[in-house]
């Protein structure tokens, strides 16, 4: 029963909350990423380039299995076959989809930055409003002084 306290202590903390709502959408995120790279900016790019499909880009390191019927440029029914190969086309495309993930959170960080900073601005300016509109009591002045005589006379 201790343990089962415990956990529940463990999982009720914000943090461990907060990680694994992060991780879930981390996850998703890249879901969408790798969409956007697979089925919009990969196609474009290859488009631009006269219709070149990443997905195809190898290199082919071993030899083709005696009963393969399938086409010898197709990547994946070459790999599914077991045949070993490089397969640079979908490294460039995770490289894409890399700087695009790069790119967004860079840019997310930098503006929560710059809200921070200028939320902390606004609250030193609020705060040196506030002190230099706080009228002085002169009781309370002299009661500091008298501390202050104080406090010298004891040293």
């Amino acid at each position: 029963m201790a343990i089962f306290d415990e956990f529940k202590k463990f999982i009720s903390r914000g943090s461990v909350l907060d990680l694994a709502v992060g991780v879930m959408i981390g996850a998703a995120f890249g879901k969408i990423v790798s969409s956007l790279t697979e089925n919009v900016i990969m196609p474009v790019i290859g488009w631009a380039f006269g219709d070149i499909d990443f997905s195809n880009y190898f290199v082919q390191l071993g030899e083709v299995p005696a009963g393969y019927t399938g086409n010898p440029g197709d990547y994946a029914a070459l790999k599914a076959a077991g045949v070993a190969m490089i397969g640079y086309g979908e490294f460039v495309t995770q490289i894409v989809n890399f700087l695009i993930i790069a790119a967004v959170l860079f840019m997310l960080v930098r503006s929560i930055n710059k809200m921070v900073e200028s939320m902390k601005k606004e609250q030193a300016e609020a705060d040196a409003t506030a002190a230099a509109e706080t009228p002085t009591d002169p009781q309370l002045d002299a009661l500091k002084e008298i501390l202050a005589e104080l406090r010298k006379d004891k040293v």
